[in-house]
């Protein structure tokens, strides 16, 4: 074996492993993206804001490619007039449809799609770097929607931060001690956002 093979051979593994470590660290420079929650299409509730889609097989005159859902809680379709859609799912508010077109329509094919969430959101206002309105997500709390708001402003009272809830009774308000929930007081505070949750920061 000549000086030349050896060198060759020699190399080979030193190549190899620096491919395999360059590897490695792009790998590891480019991590893949959060997998998004999956909103199932049966399980979303219809609210006011959102937009469906209504497909009837076989009858485009009865079909409706975008309905927005009123403050009222209805939408308007061919036929029908005003139905309520607030407050049932997709799969609900087409049997209702399906039954409804019946009348009209032998043995109607009804499609509902959710086109646009709009219903699903809370507001953070008061002293925050951006008051608004915020998709809820998955699982979201009063910290992870305060810093969608940009976080606490300078002269935020962060110990008095309320949340305000509608119910069946009226108007709930919750509060929120931001510096006793940083010493480990309070956890249970920090609360699972709800839809039309508004959270209020004092100054």
């Amino acid at each position: 074996m000549d000086i030349m093979t050896i060198r060759v051979s020699l190399c080979a593994p030193l190549v190899a492993i620096a491919f395999v470590a360059a590897v490695g660290c792009a790998s590891r420079a480019v991590p893949p993206p959060p997998e998004q929650p999956v909103l199932e299409r049966d399980t979303h509730v219809i609210g006011h804001g959102d937009r469906l889609q209504i497909a009837v097989w076989k009858n485009p005159e009865l079909s409706v490619p975008m309905v927005p859902v009123r403050p009222d809680g209805k939408i308007s379709v061919p036929l029908l007039d005003d139905v309520q859609a607030a407050g049932l799912t997709p799969e609900e508010l087409k049997e209702l449809l399906t039954q409804a077109l019946a009348e009209y329509v032998a043995n109607p094919d009804v499609t509902v799609i959710v086109i646009e969430i709009n219903s699903r959101r809370v507001h953070v206002m008061g002293a925050v770097l951006r008051s608004g309105a915020f998709p809820l997500t998955q699982d979201m709390r009063v910290l992870d929607a305060i810093a969608l708001s940009g976080g606490f402003s300078q002269f935020a009272e962060k110990d008095d931060v309320k949340i305000l809830r509608r119910s069946g009774g009226g108007l709930v308000e919750y509060r929120f001690d931001y510096p006793a929930y940083l010493k480990g007081h309070g956890h249970e505070t920090n609360l699972l956002l709800q839809p039309g949750d508004t959270i209020v920061v004092p100054d």
